[in-house]
């Protein structure tokens, strides 16, 4: 073999070599933005689940209140049907 052989093969072998590397880098890099991209993800999911529980509370204490308003009318109601005779 001669030496203009042997730098071909070599040259060759070399760019095997950064072809490999450069796969395999990308494939790392790839994982990368895959799991930075989940966890953006889930990050975002969690502050919109925050934000409707959130809501949902508010609507809960709301709720709450008219309840007891109807429950005050509803004493006042049987308190007055009571006073006038009647049975409620």
């Amino acid at each position: 073999m001669d030496s203009a052989m042997v730098g071909a093969v070599s040259a060759l072998i070399a760019g095997l070599a950064a072809a490999a590397a450069a796969m395999y880098g990308s494939r790392g890099a790839n994982r990368a933005a895959r799991e930075g991209s989940a966890v953006n993800g889930f990050s975002s999911l969690t502050n919109e689940l925050q934000e409707e529980r959130k809501e949902l509370r508010d609507e809960v204490r709301t709720l709450r209140a008219e309840l007891a308003a109807e429950k005050l009318e509803t004493a006042r109601l049987r308190l007055l049907v009571q006073q006038l005779g009647g049975t409620p």
